[in-house]
């Protein structure tokens, strides 16, 4: 029998995560190109508070709804089985393990386009797999597409022992490159453990004041100035702003990589911000690394579908090392 409601986390308004609900709603229903998951786990990223929050504003342009959400249901990031396909689906079949990106991940099923989700990585768990789409395929879009990361470059990763920064320290050695990872004291070790060459404690040595200039910035931490960054950069390198707080309540994020991008045509380095996607290639990318060893998702701790609200609060306060889940 083909089960019509489910348990969800959910919310009628854009609204603080402690507002955030546990109903029960009924099983999205598919189109021909769609895919159903059964959700075993779902990730926990940054843009998940801005998609609950509706803040910045400009997050409510990008298709979530201008006055209310679309979806009450939040979440992205998913790992799970196939419990039916569309119409022109050809893929995938139920049963199947897959991850990737979907429509309201924070509940038992959820709705996905073939063309988001990839076989599951098989050495992983659900939960470790539901961490990886949408931060590692920032920090590969950002490191490979944005920063043109070639080997033999020296790169440094802001933020390094986080959910982005995790994945873009590995990703930076598996295309051979010299990598420094800047973090917080607590994280040091982690970094080190990911493969980073050099490891910088941000609260006790300031890149930015060093001798060192690197070819390629991953900025993930946000809070450094333009002009700051610059100075450990080399004369022709790049910087690669991904998201970071500061702007208000309109451009919340993104005020530095506007101001970057018009910046960069007037100097020597390449500045730049980041728009990353989930696309099901990269995503196989990213399974054959994990699968091979090179990549390895770090998973701080998960939560139960019901405290989903305090897993958001504690990926605010920054201390996560590396990523949080969900588990259904």
């Amino acid at each position: 029998m083909t089960k019509t409601m489910m348990i969800a986390i959910a919310r009628d308004t854009y609204c603080a995560p402690a507002q955030l609900q546990l109903r029960d709603m009924a099983v999205p229903t598919i189109g021909a190109d769609d895919v159903r998951v059964r959700v075993e786990a779902a990730g926990v990223d940054q843009g998940v508070w801005h998609v609950i929050t509706g803040l910045p504003y400009l997050v409510r342009t990008a298709g979530f709804g201008l006055r209310r959400p679309k979806n009450p249901v939040p979440g992205m990031d998913v790992a799970g089985r196939v419990a039916a396909v569309g119409a022109n689906v050809t893929r995938f079949r139920p049963g199947d393990e897959v991850y990737g990106t979907c429509d309201g991940a924070y509940a038992e099923y959820a709705r996905a386009h073939q063309d988001k989700l990839a076989p599951k990585p098989a050495t992983v768990t659900f939960a470790q797999a539901a961490t990886v789409p949408v931060s590692a395929c920032a920090a590969l879009q950002g490191l490979r597409d944005a920063g043109r990361l070639t080997a033999g470059q020296r790169v440094l990763v802001t933020g390094a022992g986080g959910g982005v920064g995790s994945f873009a320290v590995q990703l930076a050695k598996a295309y051979d490159a010299q990598v420094t990872g800047v973090c917080r004291t607590a994280k040091t070790d982690l970094v080190r453990s990911l493969g980073a060459d050099h490891v910088i404690d941000h609260t006790r040595e300031d890149f930015t004041t060093g001798t060192d200039r690197y070819d390629l910035i991953l900025d993930t931490a946000g809070n450094r100035p333009l002009t700051r960054l610059r100075r450990a950069l080399a004369p022709r390198g790049t910087l690669v702003i991904v998201g970071g707080p500061g702007g208000g309540r309109i451009l919340q994020g993104a005020d530095r990589q506007i101001r970057a991008m018009l910046l960069s045509p007037f100097v020597g380095q390449r500045l730049t911000g980041l728009m990353s996607t989930e696309p099901a290639a990269d995503l196989h990318t990213l399974a054959d690394l994990i699968d091979s060893g090179a990549l390895t998702p770090v998973l701080d701790r998960t939560y139960p579908l019901a405290q989903t609200p305090d897993a958001i609060d504690y990926l605010k306060t920054g201390r996560p090392a590396g990523k949080i889940a969900i588990t259904i």
